[in-house]
């Protein structure tokens, strides 16, 4: 129990602070003007701040003084994170503390709104061994099925996902290594998202959206592992979904002309919303080619373009998540609750709410311009319908609860 200082301080929220804003405890003392020890036995629950002094830490780190007195909500599952290296441990945090936000975020606005009802294949794979080539194609075909999308290509993945009940955040983290995480969340009932905006690669953002997707499907129960070898199990097996989602066999294959050519695969590649280098391997994944041809493709790639970048990279603009952005938007514009209250509402900065939330800069510092995509209207007691939405627009009903 925290002895003297402001009542019901949460510990646990220093140390999300910390993570989110990626400062070490002297660092924050410093900025705060207190010493080290004092921030640590804040951290450890020994002691909590003066209210003068709650007020100085809160302006620092951008968040309200009584942020720090909310309990934090259960946390999200541990992510999988593509790279297991030991160099990004403090870039982890900092995107396991935004996903616990994101995560708040989604349970303020939760009091106002029904969101999608998750509608994701269930799998209870206990072990990686368990799950083999053919269980992962089946997986992405039953998630079609369950979708209704057919076997042609996905014209917006990020809006399937969110149809699907996924919360869905992309934003720039300053962390171009880590493309994106998921995690489930026991407190929203559903699954949540983030990737990463730092390369502006529409054809990357939908595989690694995709590869997430298959860690949700296919992971959901697979303790993470710390060895290297399980890890890249995991990681293959995500990379496999993917491509079996995005280039469902029945069809992708009938287009596939042999022998392949990198003109064809650019083709294919505008197509299907897929890079040349995802359908060289699903083409492997498929033995349309062997392990020789795909490799040769692979160096005829890097010879004539480059390891990293393709032709037509710039034509895909990255697909942008809605509901959390269109939820605050209807909000606001059904005047449910007044556009500087909600981040009061929530307890983070304003900034913040604003890339998690995928909002403009500065959204909340004035009445935005909100394109109406569809109208809220009451629910009568006992109804399930959804309100009818167009193609462009996640369904989700109004809810009020209070």
């Amino acid at each position: 129990m925290s002895r003297g200082g402001i009542q019901g301080f949460e510990s646990e929220r220093l140390s999300q602070i910390l993570a989110a804003r990626r400062l070490s405890q002297a660092q924050l003392a410093a900025l705060v003007g207190v010493s080290p020890a004092t921030v640590s036995k804040w951290r450890s629950g020994n002691q909590a701040p003066e209210r003068e002094t709650l007020e100085r830490l809160a302006g620092v780190v951008n968040v309200t003084p009584e942020w720090f007195t909310r309990a934090p909500s259960a946390k999200v599952s541990l992510p999988l994170f593509r790279s297991n290296a030991s160099a990004h441990v403090a870039a982890r945090a900092m995107l396991e503390a935004r996903m616990e936000w994101a995560q708040d975020v989604a349970l303020a606005l939760s009091e106002f709104v029904d969101y999608p009802t998750l509608n994701l294949p269930t799998r209870q794979f206990k072990e990686p061994d368990e799950i083999t080539p053919d269980e992962i194609e089946l997986a992405a075909s039953e998630c079609r099925d369950l979708w209704r999308i057919g076997r042609t290509a996905v014209p917006d993945l990020a809006l399937a996902i969110e149809g699907a009940g996924v919360v869905l955040i992309r934003e720039e983290t300053g962390i171009s290594q880590i493309e994106g995480l998921s995690a489930w969340s026991d407190a929203l009932g559903r699954p949540l998202v983030l990737l990463s905006a730092d390369k502006d690669n529409g054809y990357r953002s939908r595989f690694d959206l995709a590869h997430e997707l298959g860690h949700l499907i296919l992971h959901r129960f697979i303790p993470r592992p710390t060895e290297r070898d399980r890890h890249k199990q995991l990681e293959q097996q995500a990379h496999r979904f993917a491509g079996a989602f995005l280039l469902p066999a029945e069809t992708f294959a009938n287009e596939v002309r042999t022998p392949v050519t990198l003109d064809d695969l650019l083709l294919l590649k505008r197509r299907w919303g897929v890079s040349v280098a995802a359908i060289v391997m699903r083409l492997r994944a498929l033995k349309i080619l062997d392990e020789e041809a795909a490799q040769s493709l692979f160096k005829r790639r890097s010879a004539r373009w480059g390891a990293k970048s393709e032709p037509g990279d710039d034509d895909r603009l990255p697909e942008r998540p809605r509901l959390l952005r269109r939820t605050i938007d209807l909000l606001v514009e059904e005047n449910v609750m007044p556009l500087d209250s909600i981040p009061r509402h929530i307890g983070l900065a304003a900034h913040d709410i604003e890339m998690l939330a995928g909002l403009s800069e500065g959204y909340f510092q004035g009445k935005p311009k909100v394109v109406q995509l569809a109208r809220l209207r009451s629910v009568p007691s006992g109804a399930d319908a959804p309100v009818a939405t167009d193609s462009n627009v996640v369904p989700f009903r109004f809810s009020p609860k209070r």
